[in-house]
C-alpha cells in the first residue's frame, strides 16, 4: 500500500486541491484498495490495546495518524475487569474532540463493542480483534474454531493473574516482530485478570456503528477463521494482512490506513 498524494497541473486544480486538503488535514493518504472511506470526518482516535501488551503496542501507529491531522490517545487497559476498563476507556474518550474513532486490538474489540456506542463515537475499527455480540459466551463462541497455539502458552499466577510464557509470547504473539524487540516486549506484557477473556458484553456498538475490520492471516493467537467470521457477522469494511497477531508493530502503515479510512481521511 504504497499510496502517494496526486500532482495536479494547473493552479486552479491546485487551488481546489488546497481547500480540500484543509478540511481533511494534512498529509490524507489514499484507502486501503477497496475499503470505503466513512462519510462523517473524525477529529481524533482512541486506540484500546489488548491482553499481554501495553499502549506502547500502537506507538508505530501512532505518529501515521498524528500526521494526517488526528488527535491521538491511547488508552491504558488496566487489565482487571471489563468495567474497569470500559471505565478508563470512556474517561479517554471523554477527553477527545469528538468525533471520534475507537480502534481496539485484540482483546480490546470487547470494549470497542462495550464503548462505541457512545455519540461522539463516529466509527469503530477492530484490528485482530475480538467482536462479541450483546451478552454472547464469547470463550463458547471461539471453541468452534482450532484452538490458536498461544491459548497453550498462557500462565496463571498464584493470585490469577494471566500472562504468556515467553516462548509463546515470541512465536506465537509477536511473531514477524525482530527478536530484541519481541523480547522487550515481552519484558512489558500486561499481566490480565484470568477471568477477564469471559466477561461478557451488555451491548454490540458494531449493530449501529459502522465498521472497519483487518484480519490477520497468520494469527496464532486468534484464529484467522474465527477473525473472518467475526467481520462478515458484524458487517465490517475488511482488509486481510499476512502477518500475525500484532499487525500493529508489523504492519503499522497498512493498520493506520484502515483507522483513517474510518476517519474518512482517506483521499481517492
Amino acid at each position: 500500500m504504497d499510496l502517494s498524494r496526486r500532482a495536479f497541473g494547473s493552479i486552479a486544480v491546485a487551488a481546489a486541491a488546497g481547500v480540500a486538503a484543509a478540511r481533511i488535514g494534512p498529509r490524507a493518504r489514499a484507502a486501503p484498495a477497496g475499503v470505503p472511506v466513512a462519510e462523517t470526518q473524525a477529529r481524533s482516535v482512541v486506540l484500546v490495546h489488548g491482553l499481554y501488551a501495553d499502549g506502547s503496542s500502537w506507538i508505530d501507529v501512532v505518529p501515521h495518524l498524528q500526521n494526517a491531522g488526528l488527535a491521538v490517545a491511547v488508552v491504558q487497559n488496566p487489565l482487571t475487569t471489563l468495567a474497569d476498563a470500559v471505565a478508563e476507556t470512556r474517561r479517554v474518550l471523554a477527553l477527545q474532540p469528538g468525533p471520534t474513532v475507537l480502534a481496539g486490538h485484540s482483546w480490546s474489540g470487547t470494549i470497542v463493542s462495550e464503548v462505541g456506542g457512545d455519540p461522539t463515537v463516529s466509527a469503530l475499527v477492530y484490528i485482530a480483534a475480538r467482536a462479541p455480540d450483546a451478552g454472547e459466551d464469547f470463550p463458547a463462541l471461539a471453541k468452534r474454531f482450532p484452538a490458536p497455539p498461544a491459548s497453550k502458552g498462557v500462565v496463571v499466577t498464584p493470585d490469577g493473574y494471566a500472562q504468556l510464557g515467553e516462548a509463546a509470547f515470541l512465536s506465537d504473539f509477536a511473531g514477524g516482530v525482530p527478536a530484541e524487540r519481541a523480547r522487550a516486549l515481552y519484558a512489558v506484557q500486561g499481566r490480565n485478570l484470568a477471568t477477564l477473556p469471559a466477561e461478557r458484553t451488555t451491548t454490540a456498538a458494531w449493530r449501529d456503528k459502522p465498521s472497519w475490520y483487518q484480519v490477520s492471516t497468520q494469527d496464532r493467537t486468534i484464529d484467522p477463521e474465527l477473525e473472518r467470521y467475526l467481520a462478515h457477522r458484524m458487517g465490517a469494511h475488511t482488509i486481510e494482512l499476512d502477518t500475525s497477531h500484532v499487525s500493529l508493530l508489523t504492519r503499522p502503515r497498512e493498520v493506520a490506513d484502515l483507522i483513517l479510512a474510518a476517519a474518512g481521511r482517506g483521499a481517492g
